[in-house]
């Protein structure tokens, strides 16, 4: 199995009722990690782009709980898009991937729930030095 085929779309729960809808989302039940850190991007101006590096350890889900955006992961060998436009649904991010976000639709805000604090160091931020570190897997 390929690093990308780690990455998977993975279903929240969502609890509607008249009143609206509750998406809850817990460490050890829907994840495969424990939230250390949560954080949000929004007022992304048209055409702008967010991500564009990668982490070595760092696991992530990311969640757009309002509007649309893409998600572009690469693991080195192999790229794929996710379009995310579902608040009970989220992208999971493994390490070593390199993600890049675009796309985003007016009023787009994608929640971010991390498996520890922030750590300059965890960053890839060099496209060549992610190639170099993340050398394809071996199946």
């Amino acid at each position: 199995m390929s690093r990308i085929d780690r990455c998977q779309l993975v279903p929240l729960r969502r609890i509607s009722a008249p009143q609206g809808s509750i998406t809850p989302v817990e460490s050890g039940r829907d994840l495969p990690f424990a939230i250390e850190r949560v954080y949000y991007l929004y007022d992304v101006p048209g055409g702008e782009s967010r991500g564009g590096h990668a982490h070595y350890a760092l696991e992530q889900l990311l969640v757009c709980v309002m509007g649309a955006f893409d998600v572009v992961i690469d693991d080195g060998a192999y790229r794929r898009t996710v379009r995310l436009d579902r608040a009970y649904q989220g992208l999971y991010i493994c390490p070593l991937i390199w993600r890049e976000l675009h796309n985003f639709s007016s009023g787009a805000i994608c929640l971010v729930l991390a498996s520890d604090v922030y750590r300059e160091s965890d960053y890839i931020r060099d496209y060549a030095h992610f190639q170099a570190v993340a050398k394809p897997e071996q199946t």
